[in-house]
């Protein structure tokens, strides 16, 4: 009987943790079964992503999100323990009142992940947050964390050893050249050098500071002929736009929306840049190294320890723009560097980064919470 695993999430809405989750789905195919849920109602987006043999059912449960109330708790663990569950994963803080449930109440065997922070913690965390990690970590088999970071972090802050395992990238994917026509609204000039990013739009990823820097880096290389394109949607743009016309590089700017699938399109850019306050293992920053592209970016997270180390000196502190702007004015000027950085970075996720080497410690760490092999 295939195993049953259980997916608690602080949002299905699609970022990195949604798509490894998602990644890991497909790839075990029909051998294992899983259920769904957010913590936020109806944020589902990245349901879109599953493959069609992948069985899947997204359930109404009680409220995952709230005031760890004792009743409310209770009637989680209930829910928890009629489901017929296998396994619990449960994703970030706004799944840990059902790490809490297990704790206090009992439930299925549980792995917790933890992937990052919000805006809201991008310089300190919330101590309330930071106790209640303390007091429902117990409850996990096994805490697992895709960086180094946040491996630090566990240990020192929150009083849990944690297994890291860094995301991984099907490298195949990444070999067939991309359309010429893949981002809407691009249309590519001869000779043009192409900046380009993918992220969710919000506060965090700062995204303002990269039209800064692009900016810039523009005036510093006043004979490249460059555009910016940022793939995402979210709450920001507006704010992106306004930077860009107060600059006077709105008509260098692309903004095609939410885009799936950027192995299909990110081999359009030239140059992958990064400008968040807070990441801890960037997704998207690996899918360009396995396009063989170069990078700039914020040092922040596990980015310096990602990156091939031609790379370190594209890195910046997030309050250095001016150090920014003087790594991608590098890299604009210089195709031959490009290809040099971004031929290292490519080595680096092979070596280092694959989907097939993911895959299989997730499984091996589920397997063990189960006490029996994820696949037969």
């Amino acid at each position: 009987m295939r195993p049953r695993l259980l997916h608690l999430h602080s949002t299905f809405s699609l970022g990195g943790k949604e798509a490894r989750d998602v990644d890991l789905m497909n790839a075990w195919g029909d051998a294992v079964e899983h259920v769904i849920v957010s913590s936020v109602p109806g944020s589902l987006a990245a349901r879109d992503l599953i493959d069609a043999g992948v069985p899947v059912s997204f359930p109404d449960p009680p409220p995952l999100a709230g005031p760890p109330l004792p009743a409310r708790v209770r009637a989680i663990a209930r829910w928890l323990r009629a489901g017929g569950y296998d396994l619990s994963l449960s994703f970030n803080f706004g799944a840990m009142d059902a790490v809490l449930a297990r704790r206090l109440f009992g439930g299925p065997p549980l792995v917790h992940h933890e992937d990052g922070f919000n805006e809201d913690e991008t310089v300190r965390q919330k101590p309330a947050r930071r106790w209640l990690r303390r007091l429902a970590l117990p409850a996990a088999h096994t805490l697992v964390v895709p960086s180094r970071n946040l491996e630090r972090i566990a240990a020192t802050t929150w009083g849990r050893a944690a297994k890291y395992i860094p995301n991984g990238i099907d490298m195949a994917r990444f070999v067939t050249p991309p359309a010429p026509d893949a981002i809407p609204g691009l249309s590519r000039r001869e000779g043009e050098v192409i900046v380009g990013t993918l992220a969710g739009l919000r506060p965090v990823k700062n995204l303002p500071r990269l039209v800064r820097a692009f900016a810039a880096a523009c005036a510093r290389a006043p004979g490249v002929d460059a555009r910016l394109v940022i793939v995402g949607r979210g709450p920001d743009e507006e704010r992106i736009r306004a930077e860009a016309a107060r600059l006077g590089v709105a008509d260098r700017l692309v903004m095609p929306g939410f885009l799936a699938h950027p192995h299909r399109y990110v081999g359009l850019f030239d140059i992958f840049a990064l400008s968040s306050d807070s990441e801890q293992f960037p997704i998207s920053l690996v899918e360009a190294m396995a396009a063989g592209l170069p990078a700039i970016s914020t040092r922040v997270g596990d980015v310096a320890e990602i990156v091939a180390s031609p790379s370190a000196r594209f890195l910046a502190d997030t309050d250095d723009e001016a150090g920014l702007a003087g790594a991608l004015a590098a890299l604009l000027a210089d195709a031959g560097l490009r290809g040099a950085v971004g031929a290292a970075n490519r080595a680096k996720v092979a070596a280092e980064y694959t989907r097939a080497a993911m895959v299989a410690r997730y499984a091996a760490v589920y397997s063990a919470a189960m006490g029996r092999p994820l696949i037969g």
